[in-house]
């Protein structure tokens, strides 16, 4: 895990995630019951679905970067790899949003990647401060 990972991962999750939107898309302007989805734009699962969309996309994008950096400043950091499961766990959070919303689990998997993904991103900014500048 150098980094290679996160970029591939996350532009699978991000190209599901935006199948998914297509699903949103669905819901909203062509389903039987679109006018009741509609109506509950800020509530219920449409807001969760909702939720889990804009995460999928922002965590994707996130592993993205978050693989780009580290294969690029690999001869700088330390802990690229605990940095990276990290990243790749984060995935979790939109993964838990969704197995809330349509099989009733408990947010377990929100909170596990939730905590993972903000660890990475912390401990790779910490990362980047400790980095030495050659003057």
């Amino acid at each position: 895990m150098n980094g290679k990972d996160n970029i591939a991962v996350g532009l699978l999750v991000m190209g599901g995630f935006m199948v998914y939107g297509f699903l949103l898309i669905y819901l909203r302007d062509f389903a039987p019951n679109k006018t009741e989805w509609a109506n509950a734009y800020s509530t219920g699962k449409h807001f969760e679905a909702r939720l889990a969309h804009v995460h999928g996309n922002l965590f994707a994008l996130l592993n993205i970067l978050i693989g780009f950096l580290l294969l690029h400043f690999k001869n700088k950091l330390n802990n690229i790899k605990a940095i990276s499961i990290l990243a790749l766990f984060g995935i979790l959070m939109p993964i838990g949003i969704l197995s809330e919303v349509y099989l009733g689990l408990p947010p377990f998997l929100v909170l596990v990647g939730a905590i993972a993904m903000t660890v990475s991103v912390l401990w790779l900014g910490l990362s980047f401060y400790k980095i030495k500048t050659q003057e």
